[in-house]
C-alpha cells in the first residue's frame, strides 16, 4: 500500500495516478538501487535517462516542507535537478532527511 499526498502535491500525485492507470509503468523495471538509501524505477526505457511526465515531458516541484523522507518506504519522484520532475520515483530504503 502506499500513502499519497495529493492535498500537499497534487499535480505530482495526478501524474503518478495517470500514468499508473494507462499502463505506462507495467514492463518496467527498477533500475537503480542504492544500499541504504533508495531504489528507483519509472524509467520506460530501463536505462534511468527516460520518461515523462503526463504534462509533456517535465513538470515543476511541488515541495513546500510539510512531507519529509523520514522512514522506510517514502515515495518521491525521482528528478535530475529542479523542476524535472517526469515519470521516474523512488521508494526509499531508510530516512533520508537530506532529500528533504
Amino acid at each position: 500500500n502506499l500513502e499519497i499526498h495529493c492535498d500537499v502535491a497534487p499535480r505530482t500525485c495526478e501524474n503518478f495516478f495517470a500514468l499508473c492507470a494507462m499502463g505506462y509503468y507495467e514492463g518496467t523495471i527498477f533500475h537503480r538501487s542504492i544500499k541504504n538509501f533508495m531504489i528507483q524505477g519509472g524509467d520506460p526505457t530501463g536505462t534511468g535517462l527516460g520518461g515523462e511526465s503526463i504534462y509533456g515531458k517535465t513538470f515543476r516541484d511541488e515541495c513546500d516542507g510539510r512531507l519529509s523522507h523520514s522512514g522506510r518506504g517514502m515515495l518521491s519522484m525521482a528528478n535530475s535537478g529542479k523542476d524535472t520532475n517526469g515519470s521516474q520515483f523512488f521508494i526509499t530504503y531508510k530516512s533520508c532527511k537530506h532529500l528533504d
